[in-house]
This record gives structure tokens, C-alpha cells and sequence, in this order.
């Protein structure tokens, strides 16, 4: 099942449903009965500033699928590039998105997507390629309107002693998904995948990873939090694959989430997959509410009810929102989420 061919084919029949296991809790197809007509043109110089814009020496805008972008950093080069995908009006269109980095370069990636109020259907196909010793940090703020769907599909290939950071902020759609595939060659190389989820109302995001070590000498990092209240719905997948022969992999996962309303709901499915021996690989899970002693301590110190909750929240998603590199994007990453929090 692939959305980029049913959009492209206007065939629903394409489209990935709830009989597909990695697709199960975002069924599109029974959610979308008529792949809507193709987007209309939009022209990107009438789209106003991006919330990365005044941190980059390069940006490149995509409205409405109506071009595909390639990325490429030189040998030994830097380079910070914002990339935004915009979606407006009630149409259906598909991107893509190839970047490379070159042995020795380093690439900031920041990453918006950025959806009016129209039922629009969005599918982004990224590729990305870093060669032996080559660093990139992806920082991806998804920011679609209520009712759009929106799905976000990374392929990423490392080269050895590539280091890879990628920090994924969803605030949910009528569906969302953001999922990365990652193959990792061992080799040294460095893969931290991180995200938050914030989501309200009747919104639904969806964080999917997959990572498949191949070789030996392997490092990877996840962590995931997610806050869901109203009805809103988060779905947490992520799966760690060692292949044989693949040892001394050293791969962490773990996903925590807060639910702060009774008609809220988390999903998540954390699996280790291990065909290999002399590995150091763990995962962690959990789900609950805030801390009833924590909110007790801070109205006993005069904190309202409102506000107090509001900071533990803050403070349990700060721990993921703190391991992004770049400070500029750091910051504007921090005041997104404690806009949202205040809702």
C-alpha cells in the first residue's frame, strides 16, 4: 500500500488501512472514501516566513507538492537549510525530497509542515543519505490544520561513523503520521531518534520508526513523550532490528505518555527484534496520568491547579526537547510546545 500512488492514481484502493500491521491504529482507508482532486497551484513566494526562517543560510519551499526539492552538502561543508511543505485548500498532493551529505559535511535540517484549515491530503517522501563520517541533526515541526491528513515518510541510509539526530514535534491532524526508516550500518555510526506528541481536541498523530542495524559497533538512541487530553488520540511505533552478525549494538528505546482526559488514548508498540549475540539493547513503556503528590506539593506552595499542571507537563516533555543540538531551533521548538501546553 503506498498513499504517494494513491494520490497520484486518485485510487483508494492504494491507500495503507488497518489490515496492514504498521498501519493498523491510522487507517486511511477507512477513513478517505474518494482521494480528492489534486491540489491547486500555490505560489511560494505568497506564503510569508517559516518559524525557522531567521536561523538558516538556505530555504526551500514545497506548496502544495507542486515541486520536489534535493538537498546536497559538499565534503567538509556546513550548511543550515530550512525546508517547509505547505498544504492549503481541500486537495490531495505528493512530494519528494532527496539529501544527501557528503563524507565529512554537516547538515541542520529544519523541517516544518505547515497546514491551513482545508481537508487536504499530504504525503512528503523524504530520502536522505549521509556518507562515512558525515553529521546531520533533523528537527521536524508538524503543524498541520484540524482537518487535514498529513504523512510524513523518511527513508535514511548512514554511512560508518555518520552521526544522525532527528527531533520530531507533532501536534496531530485529522491524521498525522511521521515515520522514519533507518538503516544502519554499524560502523560506528551514531542514531538518535527522538519526538513529542501534544495533541487536543479530536486530534490524532501518529510516530512511527523503524531501525535496522546491519553491522557491528552500532549506536542508537530513542526517546518519545507524548500528552494527549479531550479526544485526542497518540500512537507511539517503534521497532529495533538486529540483524545477524550485527554485534555489539548498543539501542535504546523509550516512549512515556501522559493522558489528561478520560476519552484520550494512547497506542504504543515498542519491539525489539535480536538475531545477534553480545548486544546491549533495552526498551521502556509507560503510560499514565500526572503525579497526584506533585500536584499536592506545588497547591501546597501556593501554585493554582492550572499552572501547576501546565509545568509538570512541560517539565516531563523538556527532558527530549533538551537534547536538540541547535540552540536557535531549541528555543523556538520549547516556546511551540509551551504555547500548545497552554491550551
Amino acid at each position: 500500500m503506498n498513499l504517494g500512488q494513491a494520490i497520484r492514481d486518485r485510487d483508494v484502493a492504494e491507500l495503507p488501512g488497518k489490515r496492514d500491521e504498521d498501519w493498523r491504529w491510522t487507517d486511511l482507508r477507512g477513513l478517505i472514501r474518494v482521494v480528492p482532486e489534486p491540489s491547486a497551484p500555490v505560489d511560494p513566494r505568497d506564503v510569508g516566513q517559516g518559524p525557522f526562517e531567521h536561523l538558516v543560510s538556505d530555504s526551500y519551499v514545497i506548496a502544495n507538492g507542486r515541486d520536489d526539492v534535493r538537498i546536497a552538502v559538499g565534503p567538509g561543508e556546513a550548511a543550515t537549510i530550512a525546508l517547509r511543505l505547505l498544504a492549503r485548500g481541500a486537495g490531495a498532493h505528493t512530494s519528494r525530497v532527496e539529501v544527501h551529505v557528503a563524507a565529512g559535511g554537516r547538515l541542520t535540517l529544519l523541517e516544518t509542515y505547515e497546514g491551513d484549515t482545508g481537508g487536504y491530503v499530504a504525503h512528503a517522501a523524504l530520502a536522505i543519505r549521509l556518507d562515512d563520517g558525515a553529521a546531520m541533526e533533523r528537527i521536524v515541526l508538524a503543524a498541520d490544520g484540524a482537518e487535514g491528513v498529513s504523512v510524513s515518510e523518511a527513508e535514511v541510509q548512514l554511512g560508518a561513523q555518520a552521526d544522525y539526530g532527528q527531533s520530531v514535534l507533532l501536534s496531530g491532524a485529522r491524521r498525522q503520521r511521521v515515520e522514519t526508516r533507518v538503516a544502519h550500518p554499524g560502523g560506528g555510526a551514531k542514531l538518535r531518534l527522538d519526538g513529542v506528541y501534544l495533541l487536543a481536541d479530536k486530534r490524532h498523530a501518529d510516530l512511527t520508526t523503524v531501525v535496522t542495524h546491519q553491522g557491528t559497533d552500532g549506536v542508537t538512541m530513542q526517546m518519545a513523550k507524548g500528552v494527549v487530553r479531550d479526544q485526542s488520540r497518540g500512537i507511539f511505533q517503534g521497532r529495533i532490528v538486529v540483524a545477524e552478525g550485527a554485534d555489539r549494538t548498543d539501542a535504546r528505546m523509550e516512549h512515556h505518555a501522559l493522558i489528561l482526559s478520560d476519552r484520550a488514548e494512547v497506542d504504543a508498540k515498542p519491539e525489539l527484534e535480536i538475531y545477534a549475540d553480545d548486544v546491549a539493547c533495552s526498551h521502556g513503556n509507560t503510560v499514565g496520568a500526572l503525579d497526584e503528590d506533585a500536584l499536592f506539593y506545588a497547591r501546597q506552595r501556593g501554585i493554582p491547579d492550572a499552572e501547576a499542571r501546565a509545568l509538570l507537563t512541560e517539565a516531563f516533555i523538556g527532558e527530549v526537547i533538551d537534547r536538540i543540538g541547535h540552540e536557535g531551533a531549541r528555543e523556538i521548538v520549547r516556546n511551540w510546545a509551551a504555547e500548545r501546553l497552554k491550551g
